[in-house]
């Protein structure tokens, strides 16, 4: 088996994780990918998504990742996102708190982006 993956996971304001991979799935705007160790060199626009870090010994790192890259080479995965949040960093009522003032806001792009934001942050906080 090849050499487990290096991933790093970086928000604007702070470094969010850091470890070794086997797997890590993202959404980009060319739709869902799986890297695993030996995946060739990519760059990668990140989607509003969860992205999924399965660690060598099997236990799963889900986060809320908002916008962004994710470069691959060399056996190294850096995800570069607006922001980004582990599962157990959500906060639920908050997360529901901005989902209602997305739906009451404009019509437009803005709210589609913060009520789909709201939304995963949900959907990741409902699975953990």
């Amino acid at each position: 088996m090849a050499d487990p993956l290096r991933v790093r996971l970086v928000a604007t304001d702070r470094s969010v994780w850091r470890g070794e991979a086997i797997l890590v799935t993202l959404v980009t705007i060319d739709g869902s990918i799986g890297i695993m160790p030996g995946h060739s060199p990519l760059l990668g626009i990140l989607e509003n998504g969860p992205v999924l870090i399965r660690q060598p010994d099997g236990v799963e790192i889900v986060a809320a990742v908002h916008t962004g890259f994710a470069l691959v080479d060399a056996g190294e995965v850096i995800i570069m996102a607006q922001s980004a949040e582990l599962a157990g960093e959500i906060d639920v009522e908050r997360a529901k708190a901005l989902l209602e003032e997305a739906r009451a806001s404009e019509p437009g792009p803005g709210r589609d982006a913060a009520e789909k934001r709201a939304e995963i942050r949900l959907k990741i906080a409902a699975e953990r």
